[in-house]
């Protein structure tokens, strides 16, 4: 049994780290994670460059000049001489709730895992005003899925997001299994100058939650509970086929 971590915070999150800490034990770990900060980099691969892979402070942790799908597609296909049989990435330094996953490099690194074939589970902290930050907190509910998985597989298809409001462990309520909500539209951009007086634009922050009621993994995280999503890689509106099989079909007025 060997896992795979890697973030889209970059090699020298706290996150990381407490995730490596938390899950030390189970199982031998690697980590490959990027050289720099890459959140929103959702599934992008890198094409028009070569990737540069170097060792951090030790044997089992890696650094890539490339964005989080990157470091887990380099890694389970021919980095190494061994095989992996996980994946679990973050701890991440925000919210993945929502429409977020459609953004979020933490997410895509555990989308890759899937699209070769391993479990993987995305692991996010929630901030709360007024709060500390308790990524231990995340990377504690972390191992306890990953343990669950070892005893209780799921469909190999399935991704889990995991969301953990920034509380110390003992105020978690439990884990609720939940869907996607999603948010309202994100504020708009925010106009600014650089030194040269030269305009430059800042994307506006996201929205708040719109479906946010109760199974949705924004209500089970504002109630104090972890959200655990089920995610697929399939996108494709099944339901929708049959109607488009008919219009693609009728005659033109």
């Amino acid at each position: 049994m060997k896992i795979l971590l890697s973030n889209d915070d970059g090699y020298r999150a706290t996150g990381l780290r407490c995730l490596k800490d938390a899950l030390t034990g189970i199982a031998p770990l690697t980590i490959v994670a990027p050289d720099r900060n890459r959140s929103g980099a959702s599934n992008s691969l890198t094409l028009d460059m070569p990737l540069r892979v170097k060792h951090a402070s030790d044997d089992c942790w890696y650094v890539i000049n490339g964005t989080p799908t990157d470091c887990v597609h380099l890694a389970i296909t021919g980095l190494f001489d061994h095989e992996f049989d996980m994946v679990v990435s973050g701890v991440n330094d925000g919210a993945n709730l929502g429409d977020d996953v459609l953004y979020s490099g933490t997410v895509a690194a555990a989308i890759e895992g899937r699209f070769l074939g391993l479990p993987t589970m995305a692991v996010s902290l929630v901030p709360e005003n007024g709060r500390n930050r308790h990524f231990e907190t995340a990377a504690q509910i972390a191992r306890q899925l990953v343990e669950r998985l070892l005893s209780a597989p799921l469909h190999q298809s399935t991704i889990l997001n995991v969301n953990v409001p920034d509380r110390p462990l003992a105020e978690i309520k439990g884990i609720q299994a939940t869907r996607l909500g999603y948010r309202h539209r994100a504020e708009g951009v925010v106009k600014a100058s650089d030194p040269r007086g030269r305009t430059i634009y800042w994307v506006g922050a996201a929205g708040p939650g719109q479906d946010a009621g109760p199974g949705t993994d924004f209500h089970a995280v504002a109630n104090g509970y972890a959200s655990v999503t089920p995610l697929q890689v399939d996108l494709t509106r099944h339901g929708a086929i049959e109607g488009l099989r008919e219009w693609l079909t009728e005659p033109k007025a």
